[in-house]
């Protein structure tokens, strides 16, 4: 990550904090009235092939004693009214501010892994991973909304594994190293107004 990259999240993350200081105050207030706590989820997910870190979310899903590998269909019935609201808006996000803020991300780049995943297919990921995983970032936009769609079709937790592992995983690092071929502050400004653009105009 190049300094100029890592000074505008740092920034960007404690600009952001403030403005929606109010907004994430609303957020959890919701989670913890309408879904009863824990407010927020963590999962831990990869910054580098092999350095995890603790990734948080506000909670959008009923808490099960047993949880692993992506969300799909056969999740589906967990997902809280709230957190569909939320997961469409991907508000349920506002906490990875914090993820930024300490460096386990930035606000741009491929998305972060699974443990799972990563062990799985370790020299996919070596390469993804040399890019600081992001909140957004091009495979998000132009995969993201086809994912949902491929998971949602899938109503066991094996069908979901096999679907994403086999259709999503390749495609999304495809374009993850194009991104990372072109990344610039400049670009990463464009993928950052594109996601916001695209979920103002989902209302």
């Amino acid at each position: 990550m190049t300094v100029a990259k890592r000074t505008v999240d740092i920034l960007g993350a404690l600009v952001l904090g403030l403005l929606l200081s109010p907004l994430i105050v609303l957020v959890a207030l919701s989670v913890a009235v309408r879904d009863g706590r824990p407010v927020l989820y963590r999962s831990e997910r990869m910054t580098t092939p092999r350095r995890g870190f603790a990734l948080w979310k506000f909670r959008t899903m009923a808490v099960a004693q047993i949880d692993a590998g992506v969300s799909g269909g056969d999740k589906a019935a967990r997902i809280t009214r709230n957190g569909r609201w939320l997961r469409r808006t991907r508000l349920d996000e506002l906490p990875q501010l914090w993820n930024i803020l300490r460096g386990d991300m930035s606000f741009v780049g491929p998305r972060p892994p699974l443990r799972h995943y990563v062990e799985l297919h370790p020299e996919l990921y070596a390469q993804v991973l040399r890019a600081r995983p992001g909140v957004t970032g091009l495979a998000t936009l132009i995969f993201h909304r086809h994912e949902e769609r491929l998971l949602a079709a899938c109503h066991t937790a094996e069908a979901t594994e096999a679907v994403y592992r086999r259709r999503c995983i390749p495609r999304k690092a495809r374009l993850d190293l194009i991104y990372a071929q072109r990344a610039t502050v400049c670009s990463d400004f464009r993928l950052m107004i594109a996601t916001i653009w695209r979920r103002v105009g989902m209302h």
